[in-house]
């Protein structure tokens, strides 16, 4: 004979079995980013901070530029706000200008930014940039190559500080005019390159109060730019402060303290378990906005921040403004990259 169970009970015994299902994992949010081949065809918009959040209507910088070559192409992080990507092409001429034969520019974000699947903690809205200290040679690597070759530490062997017959006065120039960049918050570089600057920068030296000590950062130096504008949805980082930063906080790098390995066990790195909760609402209609009809017509591949098709297509030069523009509805206003001047 059946078992009957009075109505009364239905909607505790109905929450008592959806408790004991397992609970379905929701995907990881570097997985749903990382999957990104091009980026969301929007207005430029940045959503959250450097280290959570995501952003619209990115550009890429081409593989090869006048002045640059662009590193570790597998990775599709050639990706950033067009005040990042259009900034790095400038520093490839002020650079160029005080003798470096080239930048080497190594991860930016990813398409549409958001956690990546390996690395970097932050890069994830588009405003963050590697640059290897490592100067370009004089021809063209082939994608192979830029594979495998391997950015050159500064430093002496196993010591924090900056081996002389490695670093030259351009190396600074070129720190110098990034640093000098309105634009430009932070760039992070290792201890060890933050005391050579701090013991060797003559004249004018307001631009190191940019220059951070941090791990890592022998083999390249990361630019941070603030919040641009239009992006309401950015949270900036807190202002630098201390002066140059040559005094105590420099002091503090070159003890025990900061070297110590970690007690207890291993953390899980934040990138590896955000899922689309922990970002801001934004970032679900960035994963599913559409995109351009191809990279190559959102690429900057020339000076004075021009955006060009492939040189296969038909010879074609834009400003990132019209460009962009032909490429998205006409109710969606796309603010011009602001120039930079130091």
């Amino acid at each position: 004979m059946p078992v009957s169970f009075p109505r009364l009970f239905l909607p505790t015994i109905l929450l008592w079995c959806m408790a004991a299902l397992p609970a379905m994992a929701e995907p990881l949010a570097k997985d749903l980013f990382g999957a990104q081949d091009l980026p969301a065809a929007t207005a430029p918009a940045v959503h959250g901070f450097y280290s959570k959040g995501c952003f619209a209507g990115g550009i890429a910088i081409s593989p090869d530029g006048p002045t640059w070559q662009a590193m570790r192409l597998s990775r599709n992080r050639r990706w950033g706000h067009p005040d990042m990507i259009t900034l790095i092409e400038k520093l490839s001429r002020d650079a160029a200008q005080s003798g470096w034969p080239g930048l080497l520019v190594g991860d930016i974000s990813q398409p549409r930014g958001g956690p990546m699947l390996s690395g970097h903690a932050s890069h994830q809205i588009g405003l963050d940039a590697d640059i290897w200290f490592t100067p370009m040679p004089d021809r063209r690597m082939s994608p192979a190559e830029r594979e495998k070759v391997s950015a050159v530490s500064m430093l002496k062997d196993d010591t924090l500080y900056v081996d002389d017959r490695k670093w030259t006065p351009v190396h600074e120039a070129v720190l110098r005019h990034a640093a000098k960049y309105p634009q430009v918050e932070r760039i992070l570089v290792h201890p060890g390159i933050k005391k050579k600057l701090c013991d060797t920068v003559k004249g004018d030296r307001r631009w190191l109060s940019k220059i951070r000590p941090f791990w890592g950062h022998h083999y390249h130096f990361h630019i941070r730019i603030g919040c641009p504008e239009g992006s309401p949805g950015c949270k900036p980082q807190a202002p630098v402060t201390g002066g140059e930063g040559c005094g105590n906080t420099l002091a503090w790098w070159f003890t025990d303290e900061p070297w110590k390995p970690a007690e207890g066990p291993a953390k899980p790195k934040a990138r590896d378990v955000m899922t689309m909760a922990n970002l801001p609402a934004a970032c679900r209609a960035v994963l599913n906005a559409p995109s351009p009809p191809s990279e190559a017509a959102v690429t900057l591949a020339g000076p004075e921040g021009v955006l060009s098709f492939a040189a296969s297509s038909p010879a074609v030069a834009q400003s990132p403004s019209s460009l962009l523009n032909a490429l998205r509805p006409a109710d969606i206003p796309l603010p011009s990259p602001r120039p930079y001047r130091q």
